[in-house]
């Protein structure tokens, strides 16, 4: 098996024993994630038992071809392996009760109000949370969505049908559902006067 890249001892505690520490928990905690044992992420990676063991134990800085290497085969971008060193910037967003940005969604005869309380983008990720109430309208039923990535809902009060594919699913307050937005998906009757509910979707860009 070849080894790539150079990579550099650190037996005692010079400059970057943290950094190093820091990638290795990282990388442990991604390969433990997969079940992957060392030698099956040396069998998919090309690096070497041995290394990982040594980088997962910070004992060695492993050059940049190396950590590609390694999260090509852990199916992660490289930075995921420094995931646990010290960020210089990051994005938090804390909505108080009752605020966030309202909106109206607009879709034929079709409306209903939201609020949005979380929005991040990142290079290969987009998430996005929002608070939605459904008013009953028996002559008019609410739009079917297609996306992509996943959705998580959480019923806060209500009770409705829900349509995902052929399937209808009852859902009432304390339910939640999760699903692959890419099939056809939207609440297909409100039983109730109104139904309000808590919407995630995270999707890769």
């Amino acid at each position: 098996m070849q080894q790539t890249g150079r990579e550099e001892e650190h037996p005692g505690q010079p400059d970057g024993a943290d950094l190093d520490r820091a990638v290795g928990r990282a990388l442990k905690e991604l390969r433990d994630f997969n079940t992957f044992t060392a030698r099956d992420l040396a069998a998919r990676s090309g690096v070497s038992a041995a290394m990982i063991s040594r980088i997962e134990n910070g004992q060695v800085s492993p050059s940049l071809s190396t950590l590609q290497a390694l999260a090509q085969a852990l199916d992660v971008p490289v930075v995921s392996l420094f995931r646990e060193t010290a960020a210089s910037t990051a994005d938090i967003t804390h909505v108080k009760r009752g605020k966030g940005l309202k909106s109206m969604r607009l879709a034929g005869p079709h409306e209903h109000e939201f609020t949005a309380l979380g929005f991040h983008r990142r290079p290969n990720l987009q998430f996005e949370s929002i608070l939605v109430r459904l008013e009953r309208r028996p002559d008019i039923r609410p739009p079917i969505y297609t996306g992509h990535g996943c959705l998580f809902l959480y019923i806060l009060e209500g009770e409705a049908i829900y349509q995902y594919g052929g399937r209808d699913i009852r859902l009432e307050a304390g339910d939640s559902l999760s699903f692959d937005a890419e099939v056809g998906h939207g609440f297909k009757e409100v039983l109730s006067d109104k139904v309000t509910f808590l919407s995630v979707q995270s999707e890769s860009r």
